[in-house]
This record gives structure tokens, C-alpha cells and sequence, in this order.
């Protein structure tokens, strides 16, 4: 919408010289283009002059006319661009020869179309420039990809038998924050890798061993088993204990 001095000046215009583009309206009745010149026609007192849309697509021709409206952005007009390739099938290479509009800004128009759709109308209502829409996206997508990892570690942790509170529920209830809770899921990861890493390791050192254990096993109760234990330390003892006394 104009801003309130620019629409007094288009209904002192319409006043005065008379409405010179109709308001454009679909077959139910529908505003598709002129809001501006339907408040302005309020303003001045004049009976609004409509006319109805027959064409096909009426999205094309919103984005179309407001394209080249002159109190437009650049970061509008690029949005309004690439809203419009979406319904003409037109390149963003082409349009952006077309059009004069930087390559880049059309893509980053598009990114934040393609991602979310409420921001990109934002920035045509020119409520938030296309730098600022760029920069809410960028943090949303931060934000999801630092909550996935967290909900994947929360599965995992669940998985190996953890009691403790959900990091993302830990979040939700506003205990922590995502930033926070992805910190710790990262600490826990590589706390778990380390610990199958060493588990693993022991296990190998137990098995190029066995034959050691079931030596013992054969010979439980002698006196070459007890002097063997005798120098072993209290958890080594426990272990030979449980490898032995099955057998």
C-alpha cells in the first residue's frame, strides 16, 4: 500500500482528473490489482470503476503489475520476480537480463520463496527487506538443523538405555536452548564414541588373551591359578571370577 500522503495525493489525483486505470476484480468479485486506487476513490468521494478479470491466471497478473509498480524495492522487485518465473516457466537468468536485477539477489529471492513461502510475502508487502528475510531464513535453517541433531541424538541416547530428560524436551520447557542442547548433544556423541572406542579395545585385549582365561578355567582351585590372581588388582579378579566360573 502507498503510504497515507502518497494515496491523499492519488485520490486528489482521481478527483481531479478522473480514475485513469481500472480496479481489476476476478469473476467472484475477488480485488486483484488497484487496492490503492480503491482506497484513493474512497478518499476522494468517487465512485470506484471496476473491471473483471477473464484470463486464466490471475496470480500471473498480480505479480505482473505490481512488478512495475515505481514505489518498489529492488529486494520486492527481485521477490515479485521470481514469484512470477514460478507461474511462467521463465529462467531467473532470463529474467534477470530482462529486468536489469542482480543474479544474486534474484537467488537469494528465490531461496527464501523456495524455503518459506510467509517471509517472501513479507518482503513484497515490504514489511521486511529481502536482506532481512534472508537473514530470518539463514537463522530458521540454523535453528532446524541444530534441533534435528538434537532430536537424533535424543533417539540414540533413548536407544542405549538413557533415563535422563530429553535435551529437546529440555528446550521445548525452556530450560535450555537449541544452541545449548546441541553443545551437549555433540559432548555426549563424542563421550559415546570414545567409550565404545575403549570397550572395544578391552574386549580385543580379552579375546587375543583367552587362551589365559581358559587356562585358569582348567586349573580353578590350584595353586598356579591362586598365585595368578594373587597379583592381580581387585577388578581384575572380579573379571576372572565371571570368566571362569561358568566354564
Amino acid at each position: 500500500m502507498l503510504s497515507h500522503g502518497e494515496l491523499l495525493d492519488l485520490a486528489e489525483s482521481i478527483k481531479n482528473e478522473g480514475q485513469h486505470e481500472d480496479i481489476v476484480l476476478d469473476a467472484d468479485g475477488v480485488l486483484l490489482d488497484g487496492r490503492n486506487r480503491l482506497a484513493a476513490c474512497k478518499i476522494a468521494g468517487v465512485e470506484p470503476r471496476f473491471t473483471t478479470y477473464t484470463g486464466n491466471n490471475p496470480t500471473a497478473l498480480i505479480l505482473s503489475n505490481n512488478l512495475f509498480r515505481r514505489h518498489i524495492s529492488k529486494g520486492q522487485e527481485a521477490m515479485i520476480t521470481v514469484m512470477a518465473c514460478s507461474f511462467s516457466g521463465h529462467s531467473l537468468r532470463d529474467m534477470s537480463k530482462l529486468h536489469g536485477l542482480s543474479r544474486s539477489r534474484l537467488s537469494a529471492a528465490n531461496v527464501v520463496l523456495k524455503h518459506s513461502p510467509d517471509l517472501a510475502e513479507q518482503v513484497t508487502e515490504s514489511e521486511i527487506t529481502l536482506a532481512d528475510a534472508t537473514a530470518a531464513l539463514n537463522e530458521r535453517l540454523d535453528t532446524e538443523r541444530l534441533r534435528q541433531y538434537v532430536i537424533n541424538a535424543d533417539t540414540v541416547r533413548l536407544a542405549d538405555g538413557d533415563t535422563t530428560p530429553p535435551l529437546a524436551e529440555l528446550v521445548e520447557r525452556g530450560d535450555i536452548t537449541w544452541p545449548e542442547a546441541h553443545q551437549r548433544a555433540e559432548e555426549f556423541a563424542v563421550h559415546r564414541r570414545d567409550t565404545i572406542q575403549r570397550s572395544r579395545h578391552a574386549l580385543h585385549l580379552i579375546a587375543e588373551n583367552w587362551n589365559a582365561v581358559q587356562d585358569l578355567a582348567a586349573r580353578r582351585g590350584s595353586r598356579y591359578a591362586q598365585e595368578v590372581i594373587d597379583g592381580l588388582t581387585t577388578e581384575a579378579r572380579v573379571l576372572v571370577k565371571e570368566l571362569t566360573s561358568h566354564r
